[in-house]
C-alpha cells in the first residue's frame, strides 16, 4: 500500500487564532504533529496541507513537506482532497490511502497511524476508518470541543456529537468515547467525500465524518491504545504541555 498521511492547518481557528503556531516546549504545534506522524513506518510521505504561507513556510524549514490549498474550505477532508491531488501530480503516483490526522493533535503517536490503518489492511470493504479514544472523566464528556461519539455492536459508528451521548444517566455501564482525529480514507473514498453534498447535522455538529453518515454510509471505529489531548483553546494548550513534558516520543 502506497499510504500518505496529511496533516490539514489553518491559521484561521475561531477557537484559537493562530493555533497552528502556538508554541509547545519552544516548538510550533504543527512541528509535534508533522514530526510525529512521519515517524510512521507505514507512510510514503508526510505532508501540511494548509492555506497559509506561515505554516508552509515554517514546515519547509524544518525539511517537511507542505502543500498550498484554497482557503474557503470549511472542512479538513475538503482540504485535504485538494493537496491530495496536488502531490499526487508533482511526485507523479498514486497513493492508496490517505491518512488525515488533523493538526491540533500534537500527542499523536506514530503507532496511532498503524492502528487506525489495520481494519483497512484487514478488510479490503472498510472505506474510512476513526480511532476511537476513551473519555475517562465528566468534564471531557461534557466539554464541546471533544467530539463523543457512539458505536454500533459492529464497530461502526452511529452519531458524532458536541454534546454528551450516550445519555449520561445510562453512562455506568456503557464506554463513554471520543473521535481522535486520525482518519485513513481509500483514496477515491475522499474524493468521493466532496463529491457529496455537505449534510444539516454535518453542519449542526461541524463534525465531517456526520456528511458520510447522513449519506447513509458507514464510518468504521477502532480504538486506540494511546492516550491522545487535541488543542482547541489556549487552557488545552498548557495542559498538553504539561502532558508532553513526560513523553519520549
Amino acid at each position: 500500500m502506497n499510504i500518505l498521511a496529511l496533516i490539514p492547518a489553518r491559521m484561521g481557528s475561531s477557537r484559537f487564532p493562530g493555533k497552528p503556531m502556538a508554541k509547545i516546549l519552544g516548538k510550533p504545534m504543527i512541528g509535534h504533529v508533522y514530526e510525529r506522524v512521519a515517524r510512521s513506518p507505514l507512510l510514503a510521505l508526510t505532508a501540511v496541507a494548509t492555506c497559509d504561507r506561515e505554516i508552509f513556510d515554517y514546515v519547509e524549514s524544518i525539511g517537511g513537506a507542505a502543500v498550498m490549498t484554497k482557503d474557503t474550505y470549511e472542512r479538513a477532508s475538503d482540504r485535504c482532497a485538494e493537496a491530495l491531488l496536488k502531490l499526487e501530480k508533482a511526485n507523479n503516483t498514486r497513493y492508496d490511502i490517505v491518512v488525515m490526522v488533523q493538526g491540533d493533535e500534537p500527542m499523536t503517536h506514530p503507532d496511532m497511524i498503524a492502528e487506525a490503518v489495520q481494519p483497512m489492511l484487514d478488510d479490503s470493504t472498510i472505506r474510512v476508518v476513526n480511532l476511537l479514544g476513551k473519555i475517562v472523566n465528566l468534564t471531557e464528556f461534557e466539554d464541546r470541543n471533544c467530539i463523543k461519539v457512539v458505536c454500533d455492536l459492529n464497530s461502526n459508528a452511529m452519531y458524532f456529537s458536541r454534546e454528551p451521548i450516550p445519555t449520561p444517566s445510562k453512562t455506568d455501564h456503557i464506554p463513554m468515547g471520543k473521535q481522535v482525529c486520525i482518519i485513513p480514507f481509500r483514496r477515491d473514498y475522499l474524493l468521493e467525500y466532496t463529491r457529496l453534498a455537505p449534510t444539516p447535522l454535518e453542519i449542526a455538529e461541524c463534525v465531517d465524518m456526520m456528511r458520510i453518515l447522513e449519506h447513509g454510509m458507514k464510518v468504521r471505529m477502532t480504538p486506540t491504545k494511546h492516550n491522545s489531548q487535541a488543542v482547541d483553546t489556549p487552557d488545552d494548550l498548557k495542559r498538553v504541555e504539561l502532558l508532553m513534558q513526560d513523553m519520549n516520543v
